[in-house]
């Protein structure tokens, strides 16, 4: 009897689901085993039952290091989706400032707490998404400002050591006249033979 094309779809009975989650998730972590010795990668598998139960396996580096580097790698992924998600919600600034603005004309009696603690989060929340593009921008010029001093610093050795050269060079042809003329009138050894 062969294998037969499974339908992906819930499976209603709760002790054919327990046995098919307990099979496949052995398979699934053979599989990262097996891929990590094969392609000498670190491999981390997480898996959540439905019950809430936590199961973990990993390859190559323990899962700790592994996460710490999907982490560090991520950081800065994760603050700008938080931020984007944060702003998504709000006004755009120039709205949030005009409504500010009318709001602190008015009578403050007019004005109910709730409005203002709304007020407070929407300004903080515009405050550090202008603080995070500020960030990436004086980021971007350092970066900048790192490559081309990288750059005159490579110049400046390329022509230190040409100027290096020229000094040697330099010394070297004077010390040759230097020498052949160093005794005053005398004549050098190659002008008798011309004679």
């Amino acid at each position: 009897m062969g294998r037969r094309k499974v339908e992906i779809k819930r499976i209603e009975k709760k002790s054919s689901r327990q046995v098919t989650f307990s099979k496949r998730r052995n398979g699934l972590i053979e599989k990262a085993r097996q891929l990590s010795i094969l392609c000498e990668s670190s491999i981390a598998v997480l898996v959540v039952s439905g019950s809430g139960k936590l199961y973990n396996s990993s390859s190559g580096d323990n899962m700790s290091k592994i996460i710490d580097r999907y982490e560090i790698q991520h950081a800065d992924e994760l603050k700008v989706l938080d931020l984007e998600e944060k702003t998504r919600n709000y006004l755009p600034h120039k709205e949030l400032l005009d409504i500010v603005q009318r709001k602190l004309e008015e009578p403050v009696d007019n004005v109910s707490v709730d409005s203002l603690m709304s007020m407070e989060e929407q300004l903080e929340t515009a405050l550090s998404v202008t603080r995070a593009k500020k960030t990436e921008l004086m980021m971007d010029d350092l970066k900048s400002l790192q490559e081309t001093e990288k750059l005159l610093r490579e110049e400046n050795q390329f022509l230190a050591s040409q100027m290096g050269m020229k000094t040697i060079l330099v010394t070297e042809g004077v010390g040759g006249m230097s020498s052949g003329n160093s005794s005053g009138n005398k004549i050098p050894e190659t002008l008798p033979l011309l004679k």
